[in-house]
């Protein structure tokens, strides 16, 4: 029996161009077809369209690169994390408005990650490092928006702090997943 091979690249790629335009046509559809609160310009379709067909090309290179559930499973809940925060960050902003230059600082979440990515070269345990080490940055942000009166609405702290806490849960549950696919590899491999 011959091993499968892994099916063309433009295949999955195909599917998250779909994927893209079916999520963005919500958006239109809601803008021309009912009296509602959505007012998109074409940057902002453009903007959203990048991320979400930056973040499915990137989970289907991810995918494919290395192919155990637990790595596929943690690439998924991190991308979905990343995009999320800066979704909400271009989008009302977490500190203040979306304008507010606090709101920077997330970029350096994001950042952190990526680059962490690219030094672990994709690998498991790696990738976890990196997932650890922006989760610990965003802490930092947290912190910092506290004692910076920073959070929004300012006499009630507990709206941010539960938003940095639930991505900062997400980033350390993906960064367990890589490191327990980095464990489940090191386990298949001969001595």
């Amino acid at each position: 029996m011959q091993a499968r091979s892994p099916s063309p690249l433009w295949r999955p790629l195909g599917y998250v161009a779909i994927g893209t335009f079916a999520l963005l046509s919500i958006p239109w559809t809601a803008m021309h077809w009912h009296a509602s609160g959505v007012h998109w310009s074409s940057g902002d379709f453009v903007v959203a369209g990048g991320l979400l067909f930056g973040t499915g090309c990137a989970y289907v290179l991810l995918a494919r690169h290395r192919g155990r559930t637990a790595y596929r499973a943690a690439s998924a809940i991190a991308l979905l994390t990343l995009l999320m925060l800066v979704w909400a960050n271009l989008a009302v902003g977490i500190l203040g408005t979306e304008a507010d230059p606090a709101n920077l600082m997330y970029a350096g979440v994001v950042g952190v990650a990526v680059i962490g990515a690219l030094l672990a070269r994709f690998r498991a345990r790696g990738m976890a490092w990196a997932l650890v080490a922006a989760a610990l940055l965003l802490t930092v942000i947290a912190v910092v928006a506290l004692t910076a009166g920073l959070a929004v609405p300012r006499d009630n702290p507990l709206p941010t702090l539960m938003a940095h806490g639930i991505f900062i849960a997400l980033l350390l549950t993906a960064a367990w997943l890589y490191r327990r696919a980095a464990r489940d590899a090191s386990d298949t491999r001969p001595d």
